[in-house]
């Protein structure tokens, strides 16, 4: 199957290094020169001159844009899309509004997060009603060559956008806050961003491989009297769980 990608921004982009780095032949296309010629060396990558070349070439065809742009990229190509599949990658541009632009066409959402920079995203896939499951097995293993793939039920869409899409930025003011912490405290800080980042991963790593409830995980750091327990004590008191539960809240009711 041969991709396409309208859009080269830092999602598009980002998706393209990794089909591009997996031979995955594609075609890119950017209104800005600079971005599209940014891929010229790349051996499977063809970059062309308009979005309908875009949608011409490829069997599926990935929309990186704006939410705002949808519509418009949508009328540009809509005369050729005709049994090639169209993946939206924003929950702002779901099924239900691509379906009203593209009727009875072969549709799909497919949400990355900004870890596809570095091949490690997880994308929810939610293919429409016109969709085989074998082109829903294609997609998704060609997605998998920047990351992890997950079948999203339509319903779930924003849920699973605001708890996965959003999740780095979350991670990312933790790191943060607890590198200012370590750095008011002597640690330099190209040490901290070090520690904590690797503290943060091997965290992940656990509840991911260990099977293991997180709650039954943190219990085995906080020992009786111990440091650790005195720090969750004060994350409970300040409200640690009720601003992350808070803040996808914020997103569902957006």
């Amino acid at each position: 199957m041969k991709m396409g990608i309208i859009g080269l921004g830092n999602m598009g982009a980002a998706m393209a290094h990794g089909l591009l780095d997996n031979d995955i032949e594609t075609f890119l296309y950017d209104r800005n020169k600079d971005k599209r010629d940014a891929f010229k060396l790349k051996e499977a990558a063809r970059v062309v001159e308009s979005e309908v070349d875009v949608v011409k070439g490829a069997d599926a065809i990935i929309l990186a844009v704006k939410p705002y742009a949808y519509e418009a990229l949508i009328e540009t190509i809509k005369d050729e899309v005709k049994d090639k599949i169209i993946i939206s990658i924003t929950s702002a541009f779901d099924l239900k509004k691509l379906e009203e632009c593209l009727p009875n066409k072969k549709l799909m959402m497919a949400l990355p997060n900004t870890p596809a920079k570095i091949l490690n995203s997880m994308t929810g896939i939610c293919p429409g009603k016109n969709i085989s499951e074998e082109e829903v097995s294609e997609i998704r293993k060609i997605l998998s060559s920047f990351g992890e793939t997950e079948l999203v039920e339509e319903k779930n869409i924003k849920i699973y956008e605001a708890v996965s899409g959003c999740m780095p930025a979350y991670v990312y003011m933790y790191i943060e806050a607890a590198a200012d912490a370590a750095v008011s405290y002597g640690m330099k800080r190209d040490m901290a961003y070090r520690v904590i980042s690797q503290a943060v991963a091997g965290s992940a790593k656990m509840v991911r491989e260990s099977g293991i409830h997180p709650g039954e995980l943190k219990d085995q750091v906080t020992t009786p009297g111990g440091t650790t327990i005195k720090g969750v004590k004060s994350l409970e008191k300040d409200g640690f769980r009720s601003a992350i539960i808070n803040a996808v809240d914020s997103i569902m009711n957006k």
